[in-house]
């Protein structure tokens, strides 16, 4: 019968390697798994007689491991790590692509090794090619998928290399993948609708503001200078946007320079700790518009929450990870006051109660998660909850801002018409004087 040689990983983060006596590939990897191991490698035996070692006493390897701080392994290998491939980014859609086809390739029951070296060959993007041939070459290093993500930190995030540990630990690596394929589509959907929604009224305004500068700039010195020749007096309005035509046309550069130095101060103000924090407080409480930010971080905090809860991350953990998912530091920081109310022994639901940053609805939700034990699942409804919620609001503002910006247009226009035609009646009523 054949003979396949084998390494995986235990739950407990150990490296195993064995022999065993197999009818074929599929059942050596089904006999690893029974033993509670991750396949990282399984390959045939070629002649030879190799007694079975399916015990982590029989281990040979050199290579050991040790658990780590945030619920990983960090392999002590004999020679050093492999270095991080070139590649620095990855775009959304991307790593997206690149979770789901090693998910896919896992399910079908492939070892990590053999599917990491098939995504090396399929995939033919460089920046993909070149992070599948650095988590492969990583792999065959000795180290785990979740050290080997570590050397890619623009890439996968802290959150996402945690999921990864979790499921190596557990022996659940491929429904993990899963779950992150879904998380990550999730956070894409929700980042899309919002970038859609404001879309449409952000071109407005861009149009807007070059026409009435195309109009001032240019139709109006035509007119006047028509006017002036003339030689009538022109009425305040008219001679109003004359004015304001002299100030666009001549000092347009101190605009410019106002808007530079106002964006310099802006940048010097929010470099430091207290000024980033003042900036983000103000931004989370303008009107209508940090509805939506809320409601984001709402929803996306929900969602990112019942994910690692559900997949055996510690709260604690946990909450050191979302802290800075709002990117926002004003919120940062009372987070950090929430993990530090945890830590005393409150809830969660009681600790965020306490902060004033979450409402009370999303609050009394939580708290029945927490009585009921189904936290994770608790928090994926409160998830779906202010997603719609979060749809609303972009409906009223997509709703509200044409209608405001047609009408701030309108009134430009409406003045600039309402110059030409006092001073065009100004003309007809001297030119009838003269007649007389």
């Amino acid at each position: 019968m054949p003979q396949f040689k084998y390494t995986a990983r235990k739950s407990d983060g150990k490296l195993i390697d064995g022999v065993l006596t197999c009818s074929d590939r599929a059942a050596a990897i089904f006999q690893v798994e029974q033993q509670g191991g991750v396949p990282i490698k399984i390959e045939a035996v070629a002649g030879g007689e190799a007694s079975p070692a399916t015990s982590p006493a029989a281990s040979s390897s050199p290579r050991r491991s040790e658990p780590t701080r945030d619920g990983g392994v960090a392999a002590k290998a004999a020679a050093p790590p492999s270095a991080p491939g070139a590649v620095t980014s990855l775009s959304h859609t991307h790593q997206h692509l690149f979770t789901e086809q090693l998910a896919h390739l896992l399910t079908a029951g492939m070892t990590l090794d053999e599917a990491l070296g098939v995504l090396e060959k399929r995939l033919k993007h460089p920046k993909l090619h070149g992070l599948s041939h650095g988590l492969h070459r990583a792999l065959v290093d000795g180290r785990s998928l979740s050290q080997a993500l570590r050397d890619y930190p623009r890439i996968f995030s802290p959150l996402y290399v945690n999921l990864v540990s979790a499921g190596e630990a557990s022996g659940a690596l491929p429904e993990i993948l899963k779950r992150l394929v879904r998380h990550l589509a999730d956070v894409k959907s929700l980042r899309d609708r919002v970038s859609q929604a404001l879309l449409y009224p952000s071109v407005l305004v861009v149009a807007g503001l070059g026409l009435i500068i195309v109009f001032m700039t240019v139709m109006v010195p035509k007119l006047m200078t028509f006017f002036k020749g003339t030689g009538q007096p022109l009425p305040p309005a008219t001679q109003l946007l004359v004015s304001a035509n002299y100030v666009i046309v001549h000092y347009w550069w101190a605009a410019v320079i106002a808007g530079a130095v106002g964006y310099g101060a802006w940048k010097t103000f929010t470099a430091s700790a207290e000024g980033r924090r003042a900036w983000d407080y103000f931004t989370w409480r303008i009107p209508l518009y940090s509805r939506i930010i809320r409601y984001r971080f709402y929803a996306q905090f929900a969602r990112t929450l019942g994910t690692l809860m559900e997949n055996g991350v510690t709260l604690l953990r946990s909450l050191e990870l979302l802290e800075e998912i709002s990117g926002n530091e004003y919120v940062r920081l009372r987070m950090v006051e929430v993990r530090k109310a945890v830590v005393d022994g409150a809830t969660l639901s009681v600790a965020l109660g306490e902060q004033g940053i979450f409402p009370e609805l999303f609050i009394d939700m939580m708290s029945v998660g927490e009585q009921t034990g189904k936290f994770g699942g608790t928090m994926q409804m409160i998830a779906d909850v202010y997603e719609r919620e979060l749809d609303q609001q972009i409906q009223v503002v997509s709703t509200l801002i044409p209608p405001l910006v047609m009408i701030v247009i309108a009134a430009v226009v409406g003045l600039v018409v309402y110059g030409i035609m006092s001073a065009v009646f100004g003309l007809t009523s001297g030119l009838r004087s003269t007649v007389r």
